[in-house]
């Protein structure tokens, strides 16, 4: 018995230290809205079999068995396939796809549906890459189109219904009207729809994801998809969309600093019109990605303050369930580590996990900032309760004497004098105490307790390849750049807004004392044309400074 068991181990590529997974052929409910329930929550192995032209083209090692089996183990019920053909096929009829390719494609897929999760195969990039020029190259774009599902539905013919198709990634079309865009990805949708349905096996009732233009879930664009899934006729028809947030706040341009009222009634909005276009109908929505544009980036500064992202994907988390709609985190690289198979930031994850079942409190802010310069006095935080109630301060295990270290006034939560004058210590820069406010239920809501001044910017000279603005940041944090000229002009790449885009446009290096204005930046300021920029930081400071490019020259002064 030992040695069968050591076979199927090794046949089925299961990796030392890992047990074998459930059975992956489950029953899949009939009812194509509790199928997807059951698929709640995804997340894409975004990156990869996605990648152009190969696998491992975007920094990501292959995909391994034991990667899926961790992503079950974390939770996940479903995992989303990107896969780019673009590479891998003839570029002529009959655009045939390389065996090796669609063996290493079977072979992910397999391994994910062994584990026992559900499973989302599409076309990725090549929305982009060439069905986008379907206005002017029609018939190659459908025959092209139209070969790849022929032959991806006949491979997976008889693969178990927890396996489903997308008919394209973000669908896009170059130099067309409105009415032709609708017009192709109806047909489209319409096309992929036949050819799964015609091939036989179990692709006769299969679930199919049909997306609305970009999966942007806009309720034009959803009308659209929604006349597609009528006029159908078929109750296996799951509708995708994508959502990564109100833009500014999700890059952190035109003072999406923080995450505000205009940002949440985005996300309520959106939420309600996928309740109401889709899963009201009885039709299920498939989240097949979300997160924030570029953030996490582990490699740059934060563009997204940290406390505002996690009211962001709390808030994601209890919309979507009362949505009734299954989300799927979009994963390139940044949550877990594809190497160690380890969440890159536990604590951020233990968010996103929290928000699958239940809500948690927030604040207003998860930094209090404590001028060095001036007396000690109470600062004070608004609480967002979410349903919850507040019940104590906790720093180092200890919990804070209520009264004495700190007051509730309806949702009005003050930290004392006396509390943190005992909590910044020698008031050194910086953080200086981490507390814990917690509720009764949920995550607890983490607040640093900083010391800062307002920084101090010195003058240099620099080109517009390499320009940095000498800055003594003294505990305090950037969050945004104004930038203008004297006639009202904006100033910089994003010319529709004086608050230019975080990380793009300039970045705050805080281990070597420095704003970096990047050669993007730079490079589109007036020639000779003074531009005033103002730095805002999250303590409220702002500082006033001045550059002028002149050719490759670029000089900055600050300003009085």
């Amino acid at each position: 018995m030992a040695v069968l068991l050591l076979a199927l181990v090794t046949l089925l590529g299961i990796g030392a230290g890992t047990a074998p997974a459930a059975p992956g052929r489950h029953r899949v409910p009939v009812s194509a809205l509790d199928a997807v329930a059951a698929m709640q929550p995804s997340w894409n192995l975004g990156n990869t079999l996605d990648a152009i032209p190969d696998e491992t083209s975007w920094g990501n090692p292959p995909a391994t068995r034991e990667l899926l089996h961790t992503i079950r183990a974390q939770g996940f019920r479903s995992v989303r396939v990107p896969v780019t053909w673009t590479d891998h096929h003839t570029a002529t009829a009959p655009y045939t796809i390389d065996p090796a390719w669609l063996d290493r494609v079977e072979q992910v897929v397999d391994w994910a549906l062994a584990e026992g999760l559900y499973v989302v195969l599409n076309l990725h990039h090549d929305s982009w890459q060439w069905i986008a020029k379907m206005a002017g190259d029609h018939d190659h774009v459908r025959a092209r189109f139209d070969a790849l599902w022929t032959q991806i539905a006949h491979r997976f013919r008889n693969a178990p219904r927890t396996l489903l198709f997308e008919s394209v990634n973000e669908p896009q079309f170059e130099n067309a009207t409105d009415a032709q865009k609708a017009r192709f990805l109806n047909e489209l949708n319409t096309s992929f729809h036949s050819i799964v349905r015609a091939s036989g096996g179990a692709n006769a009732d299969r679930l199919l994801v049909l997306p609305t233009q970009y999966c942007t879930p806009s309720q034009p664009l959803m009308d659209d998809l929604a006349a597609t899934i009528g006029a159908l006729h078929d109750r296996n028809l799951v509708a995708t969309v994508h959502y990564y947030s109100w833009y500014p706040f999700s890059v952190n341009i035109a003072g999406g600093t923080h995450y505000d009222a205009t940002a949440r009634k985005d996300l309520d909005d959106a939420f309600a019109r996928m309740h109401d276009t889709f899963v009201a109908r009885g039709i299920p929505v498939y989240l097949g990605e979300y997160g924030l544009l570029s953030w996490p980036d582990h490699f740059h500064p934060d563009r997204v303050e940290r406390g505002e992202a996690l009211k962001y994907l709390e808030h994601l988390g209890y919309r979507a369930r009362a949505a009734g709609v299954t989300t799927a985190l979009w994963d390139p690289f940044a949550y877990l580590d594809r190497t160690t198979l380890r969440w890159r930031d536990p604590a951020l994850f233990a968010w996103i996990r929290s928000s699958w079942t239940t809500r948690s409190a927030t604040a207003s802010f998860d930094k209090v900032f404590v001028p060095r310069s001036r007396p000690v006095t109470d600062q004070s935080l608004t609480l967002d309760l979410n349903g919850t109630r507040f019940r104590g301060l906790w720093h180092d295990g200890a919990r804070l004497v209520a009264g004495r270290d700190y007051t509730l006034s309806g949702s009005r939560l003050t930290l004392t004098a006396r509390a943190l004058t005992r909590l910044t210590g020698d008031r050194a820069y910086g953080v200086n105490a981490t507390l814990q406010a917690r509720f009764t239920s949920g995550l607890p809501w983490v607040i640093e307790v900083i010391t800062q001044d307002t920084p101090v910017l010195a003058d240099a000279t620099g080109t517009t390849g390499s320009f940095t603005v000498p800055t003594l940041f003294r505990g305090d944090v950037l969050a945004t750049l104004h930038a203008t000229y004297a006639d009202g002009g904006n100033a910089g790449p994003a010319d529709w807004t004086p608050y230019q885009e975080f990380n793009k446009a300039f970045s705050p290096d805080y281990g070597n004392g420095a704003i970096v204005l990047t050669p993007d930046f730079l490079n589109t300021l007036r020639d000779g044309q003074p531009a005033t920029l103002v730095f805002h930081f999250h303590s409220g400071a702002t500082i006033t400074y001045q550059v002028t490019r002149s050719g490759d020259s670029v000089t900055g002064t600050v300003v009085p």
